[in-house]
């Protein structure tokens, strides 16, 4: 069996991903032998193609800035929340970013209105009662459709670099809840988090008390964490807030037991020692300080042009991380920034960097 999985590989075209490769084979390969149930089977099957499908569709701008906006299905077009999405898109858009939205009515289509469908990307989900996306974007190359909600979620979060969240539902608050949860974690990269809406509405506000109330009160979550997300009713407070994540900041990647911190440009001594005294509870034997690219980032030519900054992170805290990622934004930037190319975010070590950097 190994003979013939080598000899299936080879014929497709050898190169170095071949035993992740092998590894999706004979996984396929243990579930029929496991005896695992049609629908199982089923299951696994559809959400690779999903997969395989979505990373087609969002292969076609791999290098631009892209922000999610969640929010109702249920919003009128005369609603001040459809307005505002459609205003915070244009801003955005306006600043070299692509939005991501769930391809249907409501807010969705609003943010698509707002940016422009040469700025859009659909990532459409086929339900009981309706199974097409909406007119603006259903035949558009940069839809992708899912049957299910888990691959669909991948996508939304894997190809963001921002997320906006309107007013909606069970949806919306699921999607929320979950990307808090994946970056409070650690399970995602730090990135903005925006709760937009109009000046009139409590949504929001509402949703807050609760957290603090009953989720901070209770001692269920840290006082960091309700610092992951920042609430406005303003659209351009919010393209702002987008934006400045990344004036400073660029990209983090684990080499072994290092943090990498790229960055987009200088940062000075000063600003280091005030980062140092005021996040030391979340580094591990050692302090930040400036880096020279790591042996695995070279290999990989992983943004080596940029300065770094390193340290050992305690795997623990962060929504600290993101605290001082907006702190180095704050010290080192001068302005805001356009939407920044070719970001990479990495929360997990490479099992090969283990024993080159540690």
């Amino acid at each position: 069996m190994d003979q013939l999985v080598t000899q299936l590989i080879s014929e497709i075209g050898e190169d170095q991903n071949d035993d992740i490769i092998r590894r999706l084979i004979t996984t396929s390969l243990d579930m029929d032998a496991a005896r695992l149930s049609r629908l199982e089977l089923k299951i696994a099957s559809q959400a690779l193609a999903e997969m395989l499908n979505g990373s087609k569709v969002f292969g076609q701008d791999p290098d631009r800035a892209k922000c999610t906006v969640f929010g109702s299905a249920r919003t009128d077009p005369d609603a001040p929340d459809y307005k505002l999405t459609a205003e915070f898109c244009r801003l955005i858009a306006e600043r070299d970013w692509m939005i991501i939205s769930g391809a249907g009515p409501g807010v969705m289509t609003a943010a698509i209105e707002g940016a422009g469908i040469e700025n859009s990307y659909g990532v459409n989900i086929v339900l009981p009662f309706e199974a097409k996306a909406a007119d603006i974007i259903v035949d558009d190359p940069k839809l992708a459709t899912f049957k299910y909600f888990f691959t669909r979620k991948l996508y939304f979060m894997k190809e963001s670099d921002a997320f906006v969240l309107m007013p909606g539902g069970f949806g919306t608050l699921d999607e929320g809840f979950e990307l808090l949860t994946l970056i409070q974690t650690g399970k995602s990269y730090p990135a903005p988090i925006v709760l937009l809406d109009a000046p009139e509405s409590t949504y929001w506000d509402g949703w807050q008390t609760f957290v603090n109330n009953e989720l901070g009160g209770g001692g269920n979550i840290s006082p960091a964490d309700t610092g992951l997300y920042f609430h406005t009713h303003d659209a351009e407070e919010a393209a702002h807030y987008v934006c400045h994540f990344y004036s400073t900041y660029h990209s983090i990647r684990y080499v072994g037991k290092l943090l990498v911190i790229r960055l987009n440009g200088p940062i000075s001594d000063e600003s280091i020692a005030i980062l140092n005294d005021e996040f030391h509870d979340i580094f591990v034997d050692d302090s930040l300080r400036r880096g020279e690219p790591t042996t695995a980032e070279v290999r990989d030519g992983d943004h080596i042009d940029l300065p770094r900054l390193t340290v050992r992170f305690n795997n623990r805290s962060f929504a600290r991380l993101h605290e001082m990622i907006r702190r180095i934004n704050d010290l080192a930037s001068t302005e805001d920034a356009p939407a920044r190319r070719g970001l990479i975010h990495d929360m997990g070590p490479d099992p090969d960097d283990l024993t080159e950097e540690n």
